[in-house]
């Protein structure tokens, strides 16, 4: 009644692929379908069969709590024209199996630019800034500059370093992860093969660096974020 037990594989399919409920209305991009479209067919078939395997909830879907004009469903496909792009990931025959693999693992199944790359004011990713960090990502926190910048982003990070806070959440200088990215970790990278993590790593550290300096870009808002 309230989940998606009565939903067919392609009703799942085309959640992913096409931001569509079983219905045909349109999904909020809070639902990160524009990384999720990126899914291989065969992925999308695997998770959904996982899924139909949880334990059913009977709890009462809560309605959305916006303002106007974003309360309108039906405007989110004039959103979708100009920044959502569907499709599945194309390989660059240029790069290594293990850098599309990574590139893979980013933009799709983990979808880092969700929270790291900042949005204009229309919620779209500014893509020249991909992976750069954001004043405020989810819940209003900061979001890290994770591109190979060796000043204010993971640029000074080894490849063994990045691989090991994946895996572990402990950051090169002995810190720790905390607050949604210890989730994102704890729930998603920590459970990646090794071959996997060495994936992203490469794929990361081999994207240009940006000069994104948050501490002073976000100075004036800083009362406003809860530090990771």
């Amino acid at each position: 009644e309230y989940g998606i037990g009565t939903w067919t594989e392609e009703d799942f399919v085309r959640a992913l692929r096409e931001g569509l409920n079983s219905q045909g209305e349109h999904y909020y991009p809070a639902f990160p379908y524009p990384s999720y479209t990126r899914m291989t067919r065969q992925d999308m078939q695997a998770l959904y069969a996982y899924v139909m395997t949880l334990p059913a909830s009977s709890k009462e879907r809560r309605p959305h709590n916006l303002q106007w004009p974003f309360d309108s469903r039906p405007l989110i496909a004039h959103w979708k024209v100009s920044r959502f792009t569907g499709g599945e990931f194309s390989v660059d025959p240029d790069k290594s199996p293990q850098w599309n693999r990574g590139a893979y693992l980013a933009g799709a199944l983990v979808h880092c630019s969700e929270c790291h790359t900042p949005r204009d004011y229309l919620g779209a990713p500014q893509l020249e800034r991909y992976l750069a960090g954001a004043c405020v990502g989810p819940e209003g926190r900061r979001v890290t500059n994770i591109t190979p910048d060796k000043e204010t982003g993971i640029g000074g990070w080894t490849y063994e370093g990045l691989m090991t806070f994946l895996k572990s959440g402990r950051k090169p200088d002995g810190g720790y992860a905390d607050s949604l990215m210890a989730e994102v970790l704890g729930t998603s990278c920590m459970h990646l093969t090794d071959y996997d993590l060495y994936s992203l790593a490469i794929y990361l550290q081999s994207l240009p660096p940006i000069d994104n300096d948050l501490g002073t870009l976000c100075a004036p808002f800083d009362e406003a974020f809860i530090y990771e």
